[in-house]
């Protein structure tokens, strides 16, 4: 009889090691660097946290603690749903003293607020804080690497996985769709991010150059690199099908650019094939951006992706 107990005794004890083993290897270990390759210290828990990039605003939201957002950046505080009694700071000079009074268990930033400085949280960090940097992502499997990022350090790969995984399912549909576009009606694209007089666009090396390809279209820019300064005549010469904007700080851009001195000959001008995308969906590198990659779809090819 002792002999059954003991065993019974045993075979309990193991029964709990394997548990506790299985239960240790299905928690991921929490992320010993941030996306910018420096060492971070993760906390345990995570009760309180200061967003100093919009992007990642986005991201925490989605992931379902944006109730835990303590102070975040004056972009953010611009965002749909935003607390508008948050503290807001500067992105790029952030006031170290009141971000410390704050006490937040976890300050994300992005490279915006390291900008021309030399470990400026530093401060932040020695008081136990864990600063960790989301470098503006370049691409899309960055972008989704980012939110991989961010969800580990908030304890939510599942949700940060499922974030990714209804992201790419619609970039896979809108991608299939531009497959069948025949050779002879693809276009080419001009996406304008800043109007005149200080025209900016962007070549390859850019997500938005990812998603004009995703949708069966051409970059006119495409044969350049990263965010561009732009001359007008140059998009005069290159004569895009279309034009897409995401400019929003004038009254109408697509107007301004249907009346631009020099563009009457364009083709995308002369056949009023100009129209507006979503500023944030296509500015902010995050799970949104497929918002604006189905606006795009949308409006340069309206026959094969509908409205």
């Amino acid at each position: 009889m002792k002999k059954t107990v003991s065993l019974l005794l045993a075979l309990t004890l193991l029964l709990g090691l394997c548990a506790s083993a299985l239960a240790a290897e299905e928690t991921p270990a929490p992320p010993k660097e941030d996306r910018s390759g420096a060492p971070i210290e993760a906390p345990e828990k995570v009760e309180s946290i200061v967003t100093l990039a919009p992007s990642v605003t986005e991201m925490v939201t989605a992931l379902g603690h944006g109730d835990q957002i303590v102070a975040c950046d004056t972009n953010s505080a611009a965002l749909e749903g935003m607390d508008p009694d948050l503290p807001a700071f500067d992105m790029v000079a952030p006031d170290m003293e009141q971000l410390a009074s704050l006490e937040a268990d976890l300050v994300l930033v992005s490279n915006l607020s390291l900008y021309d400085q030399e470990d400026p949280f530093r401060p932040l960090i020695d008081l136990g804080t864990c600063v960790a940097c989301v470098p503006d992502s370049s691409s899309i499997q960055s972008i989704q690497d980012d939110i991989a990022f961010v969800a580990a350090l908030l304890g939510e790969q599942e949700a940060g996985q499922k974030l990714i995984d209804d992201m790419q399912a619609d970039i896979d549909r809108i991608a299939a769709i531009g497959e069948t576009i025949p050779e002879k009606e693809r276009k080419s694209v001009y996406f304008e991010i800043s109007a005149a007089p200080y025209l900016y666009s962007f070549g390859t090396g850019v997500f938005l150059n990812e998603m004009i390809e995703l949708i069966g279209a051409e970059n006119i820019l495409a044969d350049q690199e990263g965010w561009l300064s732009v001359e007008a005549e140059t998009v005069a010469e290159a004569d895009p099908d279309v034009i897409l904007t995401n400019v929003n700080y004038i009254d109408d851009p697509v107007g301004e650019i249907l009346s631009r001195d020099g563009w009457a000959g364009v083709t995308a001008v002369a056949e009023e094939q100009v129209y507006p995308i979503d500023a944030n969906a296509s500015s902010l590198p995050d799970q949104n951006i497929v918002t604006a990659l189905e606006q795009m779809a949308q409006a340069v090819y309206p026959d094969y992706y509908g409205k």
